[in-house]
C-alpha cells in the first residue's frame, strides 16, 4: 500500500511538473508576443527550453535538497530515453526523415556533448578522484551550451525560411492567443508554481519510492523519474510524426538532449556537486552509444530512420532499463 501511494505522488509530482511547463510557456510566448517581440525568438527559445522545463525543475530541487543520485538520473535516464523510447517509438508509427540542418549542426552537438559528460565524468582516471561534476564542470558545460545556442542562433537567422528549428518554432506559436497582460502573467504565476511544488513532490517521493523497494535513488532516477520528465518530449514527437512532420519529432529530441546535459546538468552542478554513482560510468557510456549509433542511422536510408531502425533502439532501451533495475547495475 504505501509503495502505490509513492507511485500515486510521483505521478501527481508528474502531472504538476507537465502541467506547469505547459503553462509557463503559453504565458511567457503570449506576453512576449504583446510586448512586440519577434515571434522568431519567441518560438527558439519555447521549443530550446519548453519541453525540458520538468527535467530542468526536478534536478534544481534535487541538488537544493542534496540528492544529486535523482539529479543524475533524470538526464542520463532522460537522455537515454528520449533516443531509445521516443525515436524508436515514433520510428515505428512512420519513418522519420531527417533534415540536413539536425546532421550538420545538432546531431554533432549533441555527440560532443555525450563525450564531454563522459570525459568529465571520469575524474578516476583522469584525476585520482571521485567520480562528480563539481562547479568547474558545470561551468565547462555551461560554456559549450552557450556556444551551441550562439552558433545555432546565428545559423537560423541567416537561414530563416529553410530551417526546420523555424518551423518548429512557427507551429509552437500557431495556437497560442494574446489575451491580456493580466490572463499571462496569471499562467506564468500557475506554470512556476506548478514547477516548483511538481519538482519537490517528484523528488520526495522518488526517493521514499527507492527506499521502498530496496533500490538506489539513482535506478528510479534512470527509470521512473526520466520517463515522467521525458514525457513532453514523447507527446511532441508522437503528435508531430503523426501530422507528418518528422523533422519536428527528431529536432525535439536531439534538442532536448543537448539541453539536458550542457543546460540542465550544467546549471545543476554549479548549484551543488554531482556525485556520480558506482554504475554511473556505465550509464554514460550508454548514453553516449545511444547518441553515437542515431547518427548512421540518420544517414543511411536516404536521411530516414526507418521501422527496422526504430526496432533496434526501442529494443536497445527495453534491455537497457531491464539490465539496471534487475540489480545487475549497482
Amino acid at each position: 500500500m504505501e509503495l502505490l501511494i509513492q507511485f500515486g505522488l510521483v505521478a501527481a509530482g508528474f502531472v504538476l511538473l507537465i502541467g506547469g511547463a505547459e503553462a509557463l510557456v503559453r504565458g511567457a510566448s503570449a506576453l512576449a508576443r504583446l510586448a512586440g517581440v519577434s515571434p522568431l525568438i519567441i518560438g527558439l527559445t519555447v521549443v530550446a527550453f519548453g519541453t525540458s522545463t520538468p527535467e530542468m525543475a526536478v534536478n534544481i530541487t534535487a541538488s537544493l535538497s542534496g540528492v544529486s543520485a535523482i539529479a543524475f538520473g533524470n538526464i542520463i535516464g532522460s537522455n537515454i530515453a528520449n533516443v531509445g523510447l521516443i525515436v524508436g517509438l515514433t520510428a515505428l508509427l512512420k519513418p522519420l526523415d531527417i533534415e540536413s540542418q539536425i546532421i550538420s549542426r545538432e546531431l554533432p552537438m549533441m555527440l560532443l556533448a555525450s563525450v564531454c559528460a563522459v570525459v568529465l565524468g571520469f575524474d578516476p582516471v583522469l584525476r585520482g578522484a571521485v567520480s562528480l561534476y563539481d562547479r568547474a564542470d558545470g561551468l565547462v558545460l555551461l560554456l559549450f551550451f552557450a556556444v551551441f545556442l550562439y552558433y545555432t542562433i546565428g545559423d537560423v537567422l541567416r537561414k530563416r525560411r529553410s530551417d526546420a528549428l523555424v518551423r518548429e518554432a512557427s507551429a509552437s506559436l500557431s495556437g497560442a492567443g494574446a489575451r491580456s497582460y493580466a490572463v499571462q502573467w496569471g499562467l506564468i504565476g500557475l506554470g512556476l508554481a506548478g514547477l516548483v511544488f511538481g519538482g519537490r513532490l517528484t523528488v520526495d517521493a522518488a526517493s521514499a519510492l527507492a527506499l521502498g523497494l530496496g533500490v538506489s535513488q539513482v535506478v528510479v532516477g534512470l527509470t521512473v523519474v526520466a520517463l515522467g520528465t521525458s514525457l513532453p518530449e514523447l507527446a511532441t514527437s508522437l503528435v508531430a510524426t503523426w501530422r507528418g512532420q518528422t523533422d519536428i519529432a527528431v529536432g525535439n529530441v536531439v534538442g532536448s538532449n543537448i539541453f539536458n546535459l550542457l543546460f540542465i546538468a550544467g546549471t545543476s552542478a554549479v548549484i551543488a556537486p554531482i556525485t556520480i554513482p558506482a554504475a554511473g560510468l556505465a550509464d554514460l557510456l550508454v548514453m553516449t552509444a545511444f547518441a553515437v549509433v542515431l547518427l548512421p542511422f540518420a544517414l543511411l536510408n536516404h536521411r530516414r530512420i526507418v521501422r527496422r531502425e526504430g526496432l533496434v533502439l526501442l529494443l536497445a532501451y527495453v534491455g537497457y532499463v531491464v539490465w539496471r533495475a534487475s540489480g545487475f547495475a549497482s
